[in-house]
């Protein structure tokens, strides 16, 4: 057995069973387990996926949404134990991969066609 094998057998071992179905586009809540000091409590952060990377488990993803008149992204592993579970809220239609050009908007510019 090469290491190549090896290190494809261990991520297999480290992926979950089922991951949830979104796209680039989507407007999702992602609910994030935060563990403070003795007790976890499940944040919910709500924002719309500008991009997805990588393969296998080390799939991440990025959700950008408005807090307070700031842009906020966050960065998550796909396959990772402290995110709990990803509902779609809206499913959005776009025409690239990755919505870097989000950032430069605000308010109505901002916004992604959604799908019936």
């Amino acid at each position: 057995m090469n290491a190549k094998e090896i290190i494809s057998e261990i991520e297999q071992n480290e992926k979950k069973e089922s991951v949830d179905q979104f796209s680039v586009g989507d407007t999702v809540r992602v609910h994030n387990k935060i563990k403070e000091g003795n007790r976890e409590r499940v944040q919910v952060f709500e924002g719309i996926v500008i991009k997805r990377q990588g393969g296998s488990n080390r799939e991440t993803f990025t959700v950008r949404k408005f807090s307070n008149g700031v842009g906020v992204e966050k960065t998550w592993p796909l396959h990772s134990p402290n995110v709990e579970k990803i509902d779609v809220v809206r499913r959005g239609k776009v025409r690239r991969a990755k919505l870097n050009y989000l950032r430069d908007r605000v308010g109505k510019k901002a916004k992604v066609k959604e799908t019936i």
